[in-house]
């Protein structure tokens, strides 16, 4: 008989993909608006990107918090919790009069993302048996974090264009109740029968430690990266996480067992995720930058150039779906982090003269096809052998991981654009400068898949055989 007390899978994978995708959604939404946001607000060079900053800096800072929250407490109420702040903080951004206060909108964004994102991947875990189900359960994960960020700039174009900027922030309110009906359906409130306590040391140090960083990277826009400011806040955040790793190894209840830190799939799993999303962020970025500056796109041309993207993405995931089960997911994240990364390179040829179809529709659904199906064997991988009651802590370092990733990514890739370009304006300088940093995402892509391969295990691990080998964990 079935289990009345359990709600329908299809219930739970809506809800799997409608968080993910609205986090991915968010982190994208704003890119082709921000010259307008800067018309309205006039923020200046310097100002403008704390539009996405503001955004990134809780959502790295408070991941791991946010992932171990998810296995503390009631799993339903806190989802519905972060996604009444993310709606509030949506319709406080889209009603800003003031460019601080659209800030506030996007931090409270930011804060409510670090608890709905580990929060997806939890459910995709806890809430589905290793093999096929688990699999059809990452390929939804895997798709939603891909398609959100495409469909992301999609949108940015066509609302922009025609309702105005506000409306990027606004929409999120359709995705919300979406999802809230969703997690109304597909989640039932359950927290263990015993709550260990938080370990608020440890959450204060990897909270201050992670956004150290991320400042650092964020720095880098007006400093080089080797000046004082930068190069305190990266020597502030090393330190904290030393301290960190101190406090985790003598406290009774750590927040991030240092065990877990040590599992071969999930140490695999983040070395891939930190690298794909530096190269997959910063091809999104590029690739806007040279469809509106080189070849003249408008914003609504742009987002709908994106779309080629979205499908490629479906195609990948239903790829990965179909061969995982069978092959585990090292061969998958190889191959398709590898095809990923052709479509990166094959991106970074373009030039004032290339075409729509050889140079932006063929290169989009190879990049894509490939993402998407490293994604799902990522969450895969990073899932293995994990116990439910610690697959939120598990989404949390994966994410944490990727988004710090995306930072120093795009950080690093703007910087060796920018040197190339220097103050030229025509198509061919920025079309060559834009092609550097695409080709370098490429490679930072191709490395992720080649250095996850040799960390994953052969066969799938349990929670006894998945600790990394001395050389890797050190």
């Amino acid at each position: 008989m079935a289990d009345l007390s359990r709600p329908h899978p299809r219930a739970t994978l809506a809800v799997v993909f409608l968080v993910m995708f609205l986090v991915s959604l968010d982190l994208s939404i704003v890119n082709v608006a921000l010259p307008k946001i800067d018309e309205a607000f006039h923020f200046g060079p310097s100002g403008l990107s704390w539009v996405i900053n503001a955004f990134m800096l809780p959502f790295a800072g408070l991941m791991l918090l946010g992932g171990r929250l998810a296995d503390l407490t009631g799993r339903r109420t806190l989802l519905l919790a972060g996604l009444t702040v993310f709606a509030l903080s949506s319709a406080w951004g889209g009603a800003a009069q003031h460019g601080w206060e659209l800030l506030i909108g996007r931090a409270g964004q930011g804060i409510a993302a670090a608890v709905l994102a580990p929060m997806s991947l939890a459910l995709a875990t806890s809430e589905f048996e290793e093999g096929p189900q688990r699999a059809k359960a990452m390929a939804v994960w895997g798709g939603a974090a891909a398609a959100g960020g495409a469909v992301g700039v999609v949108l940015s174009g066509v609302l922009t264009d025609h309702l105005g900027w506000r409306w990027v922030m606004w929409v999120n309110l359709l995705f919300v109740a979406a999802t809230v009906l969703a997690v109304l359906r597909g989640v039932t409130d359950t927290a263990p029968a015993r709550r260990p306590r938080v370990d608020a040391i440890g959450a204060v140090l990897v909270t201050f430690g992670v956004s150290a960083l991320v400042l650092g990277v964020i720095t880098t826009d007006h400093h080089g990266w080797v000046s004082a400011p930068v190069l305190g806040w990266f020597v502030a955040g090393i330190v904290a996480l030393a301290l960190f790793a101190v406090v985790e190894a003598r406290v009774a209840e750590p927040l991030v067992p240092l065990d877990m830190l040590r599992r071969r799939s999930l140490a695999g799993a983040t070395v891939f995720g930190f690298l794909l999303v530096s190269g997959q962020l910063a091809s999104f970025y590029f690739v806007a930058q040279f469809l509106q500056r080189v070849l003249g796109y408008s914003p609504t041309r742009t987002g709908l150039a994106f779309l080629p993207f979205c499908v490629g993405v479906v195609v990948g995931l239903r790829i990965a779906m179909a061969l995982t089960p069978r092959t585990g997911p090292r061969p998958v994240l190889l191959a398709g982090g590898l095809v990923g990364a052709a479509g990166l390179l094959w991106f970074g040829q373009s030039g004032p003269s290339t075409t729509f179809l050889l140079g932006i529709l063929a290169p989009s659904l190879v990049c894509s096809i490939g993402i998407g199906a490293a994604m799902v064997a990522m969450g895969m991988a990073a899932v293995t052998g994990i116990e439910p009651a610690r697959s939120g802590l598990a989404s949390g370092i994966l994410n944490s991981a990727r988004q710090l990733g995306g930072c120093l990514g795009l950080a690093v890739l703007v910087t060796l654009a920018t040197h190339s370009i220097g103050d030229a304006t025509d198509p061919a300088a920025l079309a060559h400068g834009y092609d550097i940093a695409l080709r370098w995402g490429a490679a930072l892509l191709a490395a992720g898949a080649i250095v996850a391969t040799l960390i994953l295990p052969r066969r799938t691990a349990t929670p006894d055989t998945a600790a990394v080998p001395a050389a890797v964990s050190n």
